[in-house]
């Protein structure tokens, strides 16, 4: 129910400031934010699944704590893009449970040694996924196309 009435709310909000400064006021302020959010919202599922040493099997092969652990980044970010992103950095840690809320993701990777192991990405050492593209069955890892 209270994602029903956060969900509500927001749409009388959104009329309401619409109904005040107009539609098309409404939407030059609305739209290059959607855009922006919607950009980062793109990278950060890149990153977390597109990375080199990452893991991939087929589903008679497929092991849910690897996924978990191998499959899915833990992308390290400044505080303010962590409360930004809802702590999604910690994927690792959504991957293996994504029952834990998010405001709870860092005080469980620092509760738990096992999820510290997991090396972490930076915003720059994550510039590197770009150029990676495929999975290389033989490598056991993404390569670029070339």
């Amino acid at each position: 129910m209270s994602v029903i009435f956060t969900n509500m709310l927001i749409i009388a909000v959104a009329l309401s400031a619409a109904k005040i400064i107009g539609w098309q006021t409404y939407l030059l302020i609305q739209l290059p934010f959607l855009w922006l959010a919607g950009g980062a919202e793109i990278w950060l599922f890149y990153v977390q699944h597109q990375f080199e040493d990452g893991y991939w099997a087929r589903k008679s092969e497929w092991d849910p704590l690897r996924a978990a652990m191998e499959g899915s980044s833990f992308y390290k970010l400044p505080v303010v893009l962590r409360w930004f992103s809802g702590n999604i950095g910690y994927h690792h840690i959504h991957h293996l449970r994504p029952m834990i809320p998010n405001y709870q993701l860092k005080k469980c990777y620092e509760a738990v040694p096992a999820l510290q192991a997991r090396e972490p990405f930076t915003i720059a050492k994550s510039l590197s996924c770009l150029r990676l593209k495929m999975w290389d069955v033989d490598l056991q890892k993404m390569v670029p196309f070339s």
